[in-house]
């Protein structure tokens, strides 16, 4: 019988580890190659993961719950083919496969005698002459994290905690814990600086009431996200070189810059277990209607935990948007391994002097955070100034 593992694919840069939210078919059902066939939690959201060939699920090998690693075998399909020869006469069946769990690691897991970690644990342990070889991974599979030895490093003058701190401490969720291993990343990893810009707010308003009063019934409403999300793809095209991804060590000769071939954004939307970031994707493509379908359906899904894997992840820039009850500044970290994020402050009447006058206007801070790997201070203040121009202007596409 030909079988074919169905494993725990990647979804962005940092995931190591999926848990097991729903199975979408029972053992014996039919499955065809791309369908959903099992809904797990990652750092970002509950996505569903795609069947990996059609035919038979024959065997769940982890049950809700339960976490694997990337890469890991979850199930068994006995392909389409297999059965179409099974079903005439055949020698007995060979048995399926017996999956043996791994027994507990005491130590850091090895990779054909390399040492099983991530590279920000690599990189502390080696600024603190720590033996990676004795210490505990607590990651799939023995990994080794950052917090593993930064444990290792604080083990001969940490004290105690008493019992009543003990009794208060929570444990992490899947969410939140990959979304700390991706800040703690991205602040150890990714040389960040910013810039700042205000925008005046007072034509788009306008334009905005204006254009919602030309939308049909059940067309969904304008946001500011809308507008942000549709001014920021065409800045992306006009700039390409902030449109990219960072990839490798930099000290080799690997390293690249990766650009995109559209304006792929992520909207950071704030949830109780962390931060959900569904992607759309193509926003250069699109009018501020369908930018706002797409943004609706994609972040209720998300609150679902209904995203698909392509919705969670390919990415190049990503917008953070508190709203009105936000800040009137804030800075917020890149999310590896996008370029950059804008952070928007909360609009507020501000006095400002405009025409040799003074006046009340409607205002909000900017501020982008850039990969200084990708670029600097030039080109981001150039896009930021291009974006805010078209913020403030009414070049918009409606349709």
């Amino acid at each position: 019988m030909a079988l074919i593992a169905q494993e725990i694919p990647k979804v962005g840069l940092v995931m190591e580890a999926a848990k097991i939210v729903r199975w979408l078919k029972n053992v014996g059902d039919a499955v065809t190659q791309g369908e959903p066939l099992v809904e797990v939690e990652t750092e970002k959201a509950i996505v569903e993961i795609e069947a990996t060939a059609s035919g038979r699920l024959t065997q769940i090998l982890v049950q809700v719950d339960q976490e694997a690693a990337v890469g890991d075998q979850i199930a068994w399909i006995e392909s389409a083919e297999a059965q179409l020869a099974s079903a005439a006469p055949a020698a007995p069946r060979t048995p399926e496969p017996k999956i043996v769990a791994p027994a507990p690691t005491t130590f850091a897991a090895r990779i054909g005698g390399r040492i099983r970690s991530s590279p920000v644990a690599r990189k502390l342990a080696a600024q603190h002459d720590v033996d990676l070889g004795g210490i505990t991974g607590s990651g799939p599979r023995g990994r080794v994290q950052l917090d593993d030895v930064r444990r290792a490093i604080d083990v001969p003058t940490k004290k105690k905690a008493s019992s009543a701190a003990a009794s208060a401490s929570q444990s992490l969720s899947p969410m939140r814990r990959a979304l700390a291993r991706a800040m703690t990343l991205s602040n150890a990893t990714i040389p960040q600086f910013t810039v700042e810009r205000s925008v005046d707010w007072t034509v788009l308003q306008a334009l905005r009431a204006e254009f919602s009063a030309k939308l049909t019934e059940g067309s969904p409403k304008l946001s500011v996200n809308d507008f942000l999300l549709q001014a920021v793809a065409r800045a992306l095209i006009e700039f390409p070189a902030l449109n990219a991804t960072f990839s490798g060590d930099p000290d080799s000769p690997d390293a690249r810059v990766l650009q995109a071939s559209g304006a792929h954004i992520g909207l950071v939307v704030a949830v109780e277990s962390g931060l959900l970031v569904p992607v759309l994707h193509n926003v250069e493509q699109f009018g501020l209607v369908e930018i706002a379908r797409r943004r609706v359906d994609c972040v209720e899904r998300g609150l679902k935990g209904r995203l698909k894997r392509e919705e969670v992840d390919g990415a190049t820039f990503s917008i953070s948007n508190l709203g009105a009850q936000g800040p009137d500044r804030f800075t917020a970290l890149i999310n590896p391994p996008h370029s950059a994020i804008l952070a928007v402050g909360r609009q507020r009447d501000s006095v400002v002097a405009r025409n040799g006058g003074i006046c009340v206007r409607p205002i909000s801070e900017l501020t982008l955070t850039v990969d200084h790997r990708i670029a600097d201070g030039r080109l981001a203040s150039a896009f930021l100034a291009r974006l805010v121009e078209m913020l403030e202007g009414r070049d918009w596409r409606l349709e």
